[in-house]
């Protein structure tokens, strides 16, 4: 997951548009500005893919590894 900012002046329509057509497509979703802490599921949810990433990563590096051992 990562975060994009998008800057856009509100009072023109087509802004509104092109942005509004962008968050129906449910590929993005819009978050609050606050710099608020994270939830609990947020938190587990990035410990979940953390371990993913990892694992896979151990995986993919253990070939290239032990070609060199």
């Amino acid at each position: 997951m990562c975060t994009v900012t998008l800057s856009y002046d509100q009072n023109n329509a087509l802004a509104r548009r092109k942005l509004a057509a962008l968050l129906a497509t449910g590929l993005f979703s819009q978050q609050a500005t606050d710099d608020a802490e994270p939830t609990p599921e947020a938190i587990e949810a990035h410990r979940q893919e953390r371990e993913v990433f990892l694992n896979h990563s151990k995986k993919s590096m253990s070939n290239i590894i032990a070609r060199y051992l």
